[in-house]
């Protein structure tokens, strides 16, 4: 019995498909290679080059293998481009969710781990933020992720974990494979982006807010502990567990400035930074709860440290500075 990851050529996506090589499984991978790379495909893995929007890819893919269970990682995910260009976060994210979902219905595959956001909360009421709390995106992107989440609800005789995090960050220790995305958003890599030589400065975004420093709180979760928790929610339901919403969080926040500094120690050298204006709807702290995914699940994320965090990146991008070859 396999496992199919889709998009399994991206970040978390193959993060999480060499993690459940090294356990022994039997993967098969999907992705259309629109974010994903050809360069972090696991070899041990089985490839299909498809769009989880074409019925006739995933035909093909349940008929030739057996498949298990689902981890769905195949989603448009920048916030920004999600508000200039709604209908194509809901055309891929919401179409390609029904699509899949109807072919595990006529396959009779039954345990989908879904790789959500906690986006779908918007503006949060209380910090740390909770299964529970409201649900109100204020975005597409986080929009699209909670009707995801509530279409898998409706989809009889499936059962399902539903992730919800903020940010991924580091790479595998061995810096075989990392972050690359052909349009950088995410703030660590932005900032290793200096030392690189790549930019001349990184840009704090306010350095008035309500926290400890005057910048934004975020949580950051090393990849690799994202690829522990989806692996243990799959086997969460391959021991009958009941359809759950789990948060990921690494228990407390980092700020803008505490990831430039560890960025500093990580690196050896000085980041240059110049403050600008706050960004429109950019809340003071993010942070979510895991009590529950750690109660339920036993998730013990490995990486609490946030220099630990950065020293994985920075191992990845200073060998691999313009990313995967291919």
């Amino acid at each position: 019995m396999a496992i199919m990851v889709c998009g399994g050529a991206g970040y978390i996506g193959a993060h999480t498909v060499f993690e459940l090589i090294g356990r022994g499984e039997e993967v098969v991978i999907v992705d259309n290679l629109q974010t994903g790379h050809r360069g972090a495909l696991n070899p041990a893995a089985k490839f299909y080059e498809g769009d989880i929007r074409n019925a006739d890819i995933l035909e093909k893919i349940f008929s030739e293998n057996k498949i298990e269970a689902v981890i769905h990682f195949a989603a448009n995910s920048l916030v920004g481009e999600s508000v200039q260009n709604p209908l194509k976060y809901f055309n891929n994210n919401v179409g390609g969710m029904q699509i899949l979902l109807e072919a595990m219905t006529k396959f009779g595959v039954d345990k989908i781990v879904f790789s959500s956001t906690a986006a779908v909360y918007g503006e949060p009421e209380k910090i740390p933020i909770v299964e529970t709390d409201k649900t109100l995106p204020t975005n597409p992107y986080g929009e699209s992720k909670l009707i995801m989440e509530r279409m898998i609800r409706w989809v009889k005789n499936l059962r399902f974990v539903s992730l919800r995090y903020f940010n991924a960050a580091g790479a595998i220790e061995s810096g075989s494979i990392g972050e690359d995305h052909k349009c950088e958003t995410h703030l660590i890599p932005l900032i290793l982006q200096v030392p690189l030589g790549k930019r001349d400065h990184i840009t704090i975004f306010g350095a008035d807010y309500p926290t400890h420093d005057g910048t934004c709180l975020r949580d950051y979760i090393h990849v690799v502990d994202l690829a522990d928790a989806h692996i243990l929610a799959l086997n969460y339901l391959r021991n009958g567990g009941d359809s759950e919403i789990f948060n990921l969080g690494n228990g407390r926040g980092f700020s803008v400035k505490e990831i430039i500094s560890a960025a500093e120690k990580v690196t050896g050298q000085k980041i240059k930074t110049e403050i600008g204006e706050r960004r429109a709807g950019d809340p003071a702290k993010l942070i979510a709860s895991s009590d529950k995914a750690k109660k339920i699940l036993h998730w013990t994320p490995r990486f609490s440290e946030v220099e630990k965090i950065i020293a994985t990146a920075w191992n990845w991008h200073k060998n691999n500075p313009d990313g995967y070859k291919e």
